[in-house]
């Protein structure tokens, strides 16, 4: 491809989002790597506020999986984990923690790409917000979700055309305890959703016909949530138009027609007025009621911007325009600076529900990725990082500062550093994220025009001893603030250590973690928690 032609490209993929599969970066390499494995471990937790300390053992299994081809770029890690008690006090549960991200060459131009993630993460922004995400810890829910779809990349004489198909779905446990003071106004507690998202386009290249490449482009998406019946709808047809004006810049603009509706129905109420919740803390859906609009936008949409490509190294691309019935601004950054170092930065502005961020967070994780080697549940709940410097990672802290049934504006910048050298990996990421609440008014309590705001940053180490032994810790810190009244910020912080050493198929594993989280008129929470396993590879 000429560096004319990966103009279009990069609109393509700008504009909704179908990524084709592509080989490894050395076309001849090839990896495959399957390793199931069961462990057993003495976990010891300690509430360092209050000095009370529990014991419990635990039994996992799992697997960790890659196939790195010129057909299919995949990725497995998944940890199966059942907590065995002594104490009245510790319930026996069980802990599911995974990502699986993978993309297939079917035949020349048809395309499988797919992902799934479970984790634990927090579920109230007013709430607890503790960095051990596996104990009798408050406002904490177990989530699942995933998505899968087809990819059709073709040309008919000099005009590419494409389509896509994607299916995901979303579940999340209800949290129990949220740590919330007594008598604050509920929240809806996301239970499940669904949707379907169809893109289609078509466009030249610069120079094939035109000095500016054209791209027409529409998609079609619809996204259900049990809660309160809520459905998100929209419909989106664009051009896009690329100007190469410099070997190394372009130019780029666009304009289409955009309609969203979102619409949601009142929840039961009792004799006194107030919400009907189930056993979960479920908002009762109103049965009889007719959906009522949340959010509305229907016109007109345009945009223009800037693209930089210096090199196939690195890639600027920056955006702004009217959307939303605003000014709208995005951006994105990419840079390898060499095979091993990977960074990637972006902006971002959207109106999203839950379920479809996440959806689209998952999508932009790598397909080789760093597994972290966690046995207290976070690895997936903050920053994921590329094995590759080509693709360095992503993070969902943005998504997971509270789970949300109500659609929102989403507003943030994301970014990741990568670096690899040998048995060596580090990450850093770090963003901020807001999201605008959109719901309807005059239902008694409204989160309508409320915002949240979250500022989080990770840092990732793995580092060897010696051939058998090796070390890795994460640190973190998140803030989150509620827009609510009366619902102080609440700060998090940790930090998690392991040290293993392997006899064979046979590995010795020690981890620790300590955590904290402060709350306005709450007393500082301080926890440390440690185990001692022994882990079988198979």
């Amino acid at each position: 491809m000429t560096r004319r032609g990966g103009w279009i490209c990069a609109i393509a993929v700008a504009t909704i989002g179908i990524v084709p599969v592509s080989a490894p970066a050395n076309a001849a390499e090839r990896d495959r790597s399957i390793a199931p494995y069961i462990e057993i471990g003495q976990v010891v937790t300690a509430d360092l506020t209050t000095d009370d300390v529990l014991t419990y053992s635990t039994l996992a299994a799992g697997v960790e999986a890659s196939l790195q081809t010129r057909r299919t770029q995949a990725q497995v890690s998944y940890r199966y984990e059942r907590r065995l008690s002594y104490d009245k006090r510790v319930g026996d549960n069980t802990i599911h923690s995974g990502l699986a991200r993978g993309a297939i060459r079917l035949v020349p131009g048809i395309s499988l790409d797919g992902g799934a993630i479970a984790t634990r993460v927090r579920s109230d922004i007013r709430g607890a917000a503790p960095g051990n995400l596996a104990g009798n810890v408050d406002n904490i829910a177990q989530l699942y979700s995933g998505y899968l779809g087809p990819t059709l990349a073709s040309h008919v004489g000099p005009v590419g055309v494409g389509a896509s198909y994607r299916y995901g779905f979303t579940k999340a446990d209800a949290p129990g305890r949220t740590g919330v003071p007594a008598g604050s106004a509920a929240l809806d507690v996301f239970d499940t959703a669904q949707s379907h998202v169809f893109t289609a386009q078509a466009g030249v290249k610069p120079g094939r016909v035109l000095p500016v490449g054209l791209t027409v482009s529409g998609a079609y998406e619809i996204d259900t949530a049990s809660q309160l019946d809520q459905r998100y709808e929209s419909t989106l047809g664009r051009a896009d138009a690329v100007l190469p004006i410099l070997p190394s810049v372009a130019i780029t603009a666009g304009a289409g027609y955009e309609k969203i509706i979102v619409t949601q129905k009142d929840p039961l109420r009792d004799a006194a007025g107030a919400p009907v919740v189930d056993g979960r803390g479920r908002f009762v859906t109103d049965a009889a009621a007719a959906p009522r609009i949340a959010y509305e936008t229907d016109g007109l949409i345009y945009d223009g911007g800037v693209i930089w490509r210096p090199s196939p190294r690195t890639s600027l691309q920056a955006r702004v325009g009217r959307r939303y019935g605003g000014m709208t601004y995005s951006g994105s950054f990419s840079y390898a600076a060499s095979r091993s170092i990977g960074m990637q930065i972006a902006v971002y502005d959207s109106v999203d529900t839950f379920a479809r961020q996440l959806r689209q967070g998952l999508a932009g994780l790598p397909t080789s990725f760093i597994d972290q080697r966690d046995v207290f549940g976070q690895q997936f709940s903050g920053c994921t990082f590329g094995a590759t410097s080509g693709a360095a990672g992503g993070c969902l802290n943005g998504v997971f500062q509270s789970i949300a049934t109500a659609a929102y504006r989403a507003r943030g910048i994301d970014g990741v550093l990568s670096a690899r050298h040998g048995a060596l990996n580090f990450g850093v990421g770090a963003g901020f994220a807001t999201r605008r609440f959109l719901a309807p008014a005059d239902t008694g309590f409204s989160i309508d025009g409320v915002t949240d705001e979250s500022v989080y940053a990770q840092a990732f180490l793995a580092a060897p001893i010696d051939r058998s032994s090796g070390i890795n810790g994460t640190i973190f810190a998140n803030y989150y603030e509620s827009g609510l009244s009366a619902a102080p910020g609440v700060f998090g912080t940790g930090a998690t250590g392991l040290y293993f050493h392997n006899f064979g198929r046979i590995a010795a594993q020690a981890t620790a973690g300590i955590y904290s989280f402060n709350q306005k008129g709450i007393d500082d929470q301080l926890s440390a928690q440690a185990q001692l396993g022994m882990r079988y590879h198979f």
